[in-house]
């Protein structure tokens, strides 16, 4: 093909999807400038990716004190659940139910809540085996890890929402 006319094809593809609207995810514009965390564990690795999150975004950086924040999201429950739902009549496990959970709210410097005690509540079932228990493992914290960026981008979403922050 001539480059000219891989140019220009190139061109007609570009233009095609800026006219449809098209455009990359980015970081949502969160309405304050600074937000801290607080009640997650130590290391929490949902608190870590949402820290990553908010950052990402270009008007709001996370600080460490709540004294230095416009708001502050508490953590009230940060919990990773596994329970079984099927077992074999030998009381082999064969089905698990895993489950991430976030509770949060947030508040202004002031203390009103903009975000009352909010629930978000994700499961994942997963079949068991004994033979493959390394790559059920595996498969584990994979669905962990996808749960936790689901609880995150509802964080976000919630987050870009509030008003009346003052």
């Amino acid at each position: 093909m001539k480059p000219a006319r891989r140019r220009l094809l190139a061109a007609a593809a570009a233009a095609v999807l800026a006219g449809c609207g098209f455009e990359l995810r980015r970081a949502p514009q969160l309405p304050f400038r600074t937000i801290a965390l607080s009640g997650f564990d130590r290391f929490s690795p949902l608190a870590e990716e949402l820290r990553m999150n908010i950052n990402a975004s270009p008007t709001t950086q996370v600080v460490e004190a709540a004294s230095q924040a416009q708001v502050v999201i508490e953590a009230l429950v940060d919990a990773r659940e596994r329970s079984v739902v099927a077992s074999t009549a030998a009381g082999q496990v064969r089905e698990l139910q895993l489950r991430a959970r976030l509770q949060f709210r947030l508040r202004n410097a002031a203390g009103r809540e903009l975000i009352p005690a909010t629930e978000i509540v994700l499961s994942r079932d997963m079949s068991y085996s004994e033979s493959l228990a390394l790559a059920k493992e595996q498969e584990e914290a994979l669905l962990y890890r996808s749960m936790q960026s689901d609880i995150v981008a509802q964080v976000m979403r919630r987050l870009a929402a509030v008003q009346g922050i003052v």
